[in-house]
């Protein structure tokens, strides 16, 4: 038996009477210590400041939210841990639907009608399973990979009621790692016993790592033919689409989605962005005023929507919806880092649809004085919308510097390209092949310089030239990865450095986010965790 008597517990439901019941039920079970949240938002506040061992959540939380949205929220932004359980409450209708297309699923779905005793059995059930998964999930929440892997080939070994949870969390943790090929592997052992939706998902998304984009479509338009609402599919599917350069059809597939769940704002910011790449400023506009409505109140919101919404009313030569939209970017985004940036840019742009170019180059400079002519705060798509409204306001040597800042942190040939064809598109081509060669040049000498202070013996001499060079480059790959490995090498070589180590597993983190499926990120993170080893130091979270 387990003791509930120190379980802390987050009811998220709307409605009075059942959060009243539910707690009864859970006082019956053990469990004193419960707070409610009456919707998603207060739930995101409650779990940023308390961590809590258990979520009640209703899956049907009104106005647009739901239980799975919240899950997916909660983990994307790291906000709980692996350790907090996540219970869905749901009706027997929704929950055939709801757990067949759920990638990121609960620890468990409880259906209604339900008595004390079935919600007491559930979450010891749920505890036992969570304590199973405790090596695993600590080593997690390190960032140590590796002895995640080998624990969990640990734990199939020694829970094998639980073995295909413990393959599933570890053909995640390579495909995490760049590690595509292994996961490849795993997903097809699980599959030779049963057809598993989320076991055919991964499939498709260790092709996709590999740029297998055609096998890996086959894969997905399986799964929503014979699912309509699988919408991770869907959200597969199109950045499969969109990385071999299908843009339209990207776009169809989020509007699809969207319409199946027309309240994920993540997806509808995506659609969009294509919705403008693909001249639909019809679909963009309304898409993102909803995205922007949703976000002014969300805890995840962001001035860029109110800039992209501003692109999409210009689209359609609305100058005057695009000022009002300005004013309420200025009004209700007030005190976020990015809004001085995204005003100033948004005014830019409708002052060049005028056609006033001295207004738009005042904006611009206004620009340049908060954050340098690059406005390091922007994204990249934004970045590329400054650079050409440079060009078109004749302030070359702005835009040169704003597509200098691109060049350097080019994730993919993709983010290069587009790049290159703002500058065919200014009627600069010539300037383009330059600044590519000085790019390469730059990126080249640096990587360069590094290895050469480290060969010769200046260890701290190269970890402080890449970590100037990663200030320059923040995401160039290959600078993050010379600068994680100067780190490293002064580890190996000098001595544990706390400060150097933390900054290694950063740079790591930040290459594995822009490409998860770099042939050197497996050797990298090894060498790391045998550093640890070692010098005989726990990792710290």
């Amino acid at each position: 038996m387990i003791d509930l008597d120190n379980i802390s517990a987050l009811v998220v439901e709307a409605n009075p009477t059942m959060r009243t019941q539910l707690r009864n039920m859970l006082n019956m079970s053990g469990i004193s210590k419960v707070q409610f949240a009456v919707t998603a938002g207060v739930a995101v506040r409650k779990l940023r400041e308390s961590r809590f061992d258990l979520i009640l959540c209703e899956y049907h939380l009104g106005d647009g939210q739901d239980g799975q949205h919240l899950l997916e929220d909660l983990r994307h932004h790291h906000i709980i841990p692996l350790t907090t359980l996540f219970l869905m409450v749901t009706g027997e209708r929704q929950y055939e639907r709801v757990i067949s297309a759920a990638e990121l699923a609960p620890n468990d779905y409880i259906l209604k009608p339900f008595a004390a005793d079935t919600l007491h059995e559930r979450i010891e059930r749920a505890l036992e399973k969570r304590d199973a998964f405790m090596p695993v999930y600590r080593l997690i929440e390190l960032g140590n990979a590796p002895d995640a892997i080998a624990a969990c080939i640990a734990g199939e070994e020694k829970h094998p009621n639980w073995a295909i949870d413990f393959m599933r969390l570890r053909a995640e943790l390579q495909l995490a790692s760049g590690n595509g090929e292994e996961a490849f592997a795993l997903y097809e052992k699980i599959l030779a016993n049963r057809s598993i939706p989320w076991a055919r998902l991964g499939l498709a998304k260790a092709l996709h790592m590999q740029r297998r984009y055609a096998e890996a479509e086959d894969i997905l338009q399986g799964l929503v033919a014979e699912n309509d609402m699988f919408l991770d599919a869907y959200d597969w599917l199109s950045r499969t689409r969109e990385a071999a350069g299908e843009l339209q059809g990207a776009r169809n597939v989020l509007a699809t989605a969207t319409s199946l769940s027309p309240h994920r704002v993540g997806r509808l910011r995506r659609l969009g962005e294509l919705a403008i790449e693909t001249g639909d400023h019809e679909t963009a506009e309304k898409v993102l005023s909803e995205v922007v409505r949703k976000g002014k109140y969300s805890d995840f919101r962001d001035p860029e929507d109110h800039v992209r919404l501003v692109q999409a009313q210009l689209g359609k030569g609305d100058t005057a919806q695009a000022e009002a939209t300005i004013r309420d970017l200025e009004r209700s985004m007030l005190g976020l880092d990015k809004t001085r940036s995204c005003t100033s840019l948004s005014s830019a742009l409708v002052h060049l649809k005028k056609g006033d170019t001295t207004k738009a180059s005042e904006a611009i400079k206004a620009l340049a004085n908060e954050g340098g002519a690059a406005s390091s705060n922007l994204s990249q798509s934004l970045k590329k919308e400054l650079a050409r409204a440079c060009f078109a306001s004749q302030m070359e040597e702005h835009g040169t510097e704003v597509v200098l800042d691109l060049m350097r942190n080019a994730t993919d040939d993709r983010a290069l390209e587009s790049t290159k064809r703002i500058l065919r598109e200014a009627g600069r081509s010539e300037l383009c092949e330059q600044l590519l060669s000085r790019t390469q040049g730059e990126v080249k000498d640096l990587v360069a310089e590094g290895a050469r202070k480290a060969q010769g013996g200046d260890y701290e001499g190269a970890v402080q030239f890449m970590l100037s060079a990663v200030r320059k480059m923040p995401t160039n790959i290959h600078v993050l990865f010379n600068a994680t490995l100067a780190l490293l090498k002064y580890v190996e070589n000098c001595g544990w450095n706390e400060r150097f180590a933390e900054q290694a597993r950063s740079l790591m983190e930040r290459a594995r986010q822009i490409d998860p499926g770099n042939s050197r990120l497996p050797a990298l993170t090894t060498y790391y965790y045998n550093l640890l080893k070692k010098y005989g130091i726990r990792p710290s979270s």
